[in-house]
């Protein structure tokens, strides 16, 4: 029999013989069996304790504002007070700021929106709102209703509580701008009609540090370079960090479990992602970290765990003298660790630990991934010896995974990907090496001993 007839033969098998495989492993799943746990679920470590208004001692020589008519009086008079304290009770009305000022409160302030608009629309330089809750804007999304609107240059907000809001805090052509430690929760349950939790938009040199967003559309930077991205932690939503024309910014240190997709990035060139958890993108769409005609981009220090796909790569590099480059990341209990379409030259994965994904790669049209350059990474099935004792081993690592040849001749078989009877076919592959007709990846340095990878945020 030919070797078409083989494969033909194993796909009729694999039709025949998944259903009782699954059927074994939704038991096993059922018994609690720790490897399908870990697959299905995604352990959130507890959100960060100091968020949202606090106590603190006033400001020395601050004016209080005891109405909300006495505040917005302040705000507009230009020769009015550099600092304006709040009381913990509610404010009620939309508030516009046009000048520097800093307007604080405490625990149990809370600025309170008609409902029909911005709740705080800053439009200035030098503009501090700190130490509020900041509830009930309008559900406007052709003017973006948000709780804090700013525009202009050097507007810090922070240890703010947004609540009720369609759009949480929005940076607008807003330059040397600051969000610290906002807690924003997303309003509304369809997740398509939210508003976006936290927006960088011409925000240039702009930082987003210490915040959690939850249950919002995303948290976007567009059109914005040099922003910077830091001890975020941003869940239950559709894109955790979108970018796009981004170009030389930085996302470090954050958290992004249980959206939809966990960061992308398009159109961004030498943009950093480092030391961050991107865990729990599940269903259809789910991506963990993926990147679309992207350049110069440095990847390092990730965890990427228990997504539908771990990272997906559309053009990305452009062009090899912009090269991209994946250095000691975790990639564990995805679907697919790596899905590549259309990239070029460039693309370097060194240092990194493929640990027990269901498949390595899948490579779109059916082509391969022989131009990615693999080297000196850990692979959890990696078969070979290491005679010298060096920590690398002694052959070859490669991927000749004929499940892949089969599911993309026939589609209907993607719906196996991740069960034992597709893992068969890759054993019988390997076995009759006849069988898979082209090689997808090859690593001539795997690294023979696990490399110890510390979780982000955890101490060495």
């Amino acid at each position: 029999m030919s070797g078409p007839g083989i494969r033909a033969c194993i796909a009729a098998m694999v039709l025949i013989a998944a259903p009782i495989v699954v059927f074994g492993a939704r038991v096993a799943r059922a018994a609690g069996a720790p490897e399908a746990a870990a697959r299905d679920t995604t352990e959130s470590a507890p959100l960060p304790s100091r968020l949202g208004p606090r106590d603190r001692e006033p400001v020395a020589g601050a004016v209080v504002a005891r109405t909300f008519e006495e505040l917005a009086s302040l705000v507009r008079d230009e020769a009015g007070p550099a600092d304006i304290e709040l009381l913990p009770q509610v404010y009620h009305g939309d508030l516009t700021v046009k000048r520097a000022v800093a307007i604080r409160g405490s625990r149990g302030t809370i600025l309170e929106g008609t409902g029909t608009a911005t709740v705080v629309t800053i439009d200035g330089k030098d503009v501090t709102v700190e130490n509020v809750s900041v509830r009930h804007s309008g559900r406007r999304h052709t003017s973006e209703d948000s709780g804090i609107k700013a525009t202009g240059e050097r507007v810090r907000v922070a240890d703010v509580d947004v609540q009720d809001a369609l759009f949480g805090v929005s940076l607008e052509a807003c330059k040397h701008c600051t969000i610290e430690r906002a807690h924003v929760v997303g309003y509304g349950d369809d997740a398509e009609l939210r508003g976006d939790g936290i927006k960088l938009w011409e925000a240039n040199d702009s930082v987003v540090r210490g915040c959690v967003v939850e249950h919002a559309r995303d948290l976007v930077v567009w059109y914005t370079r040099r922003a910077v991205l830091e001890d975020d932690v941003v869940t239950g939503g559709r894109y955790g960090a979108h970018f796009m024309y981004a170009h030389d910014s930085i996302v470090r240190r954050s958290r992004f479990e249980k959206n939809v997709v966990g960061i992308f990035v398009m159109y961004s060139m030498r943009l950093r992602v480092e030391d961050n958890v991107l865990a729990g993108a599940r269903g259809a769409a789910g991506i963990g970290l993926g990147f679309k005609d992207s350049d110069a981009v440095q990847v390092k220090g990730n965890w990427i765990v228990a997504n539908t796909v771990g990272t997906y790569l559309d053009n990305t590099p452009r062009t090899s003298a912009d090269p991209v480059g994946f250095d000691d990341n975790l990639l564990a209990l995805n679907d697919v660790a790596m899905r590549l379409n259309t990239s070029e030259a460039g693309l370097t994965f060194k240092g990194n630990d493929f640990h027990q994904n269901a498949v390595l790669i899948e490579v779109d049209g059916g082509s391969d991934a022989m131009f990615v350059t693999m080297r000196g990474n850990r692979y959890s099935d990696y078969e070979g010896y290491d005679l010298d004792d060096d920590g690398v081993g002694d052959v070859a690592y490669e991927v000749k995974a004929l499940s892949s040849e089969l599911t993309e001749s026939r589609p209907t078989l993607k719906f196996f990907h991740g069960t034992a009877a597709m893992s068969l076919v890759d054993v019988v592959a390997r076995a009759m090496p006849m069988l898979a007709s082209h090689k997808l990846l090859v690593d001539p340095a795997p690294l023979a001993r696990r490399p110890r990878l510390v979780m982000p945020g955890r101490p060495q």
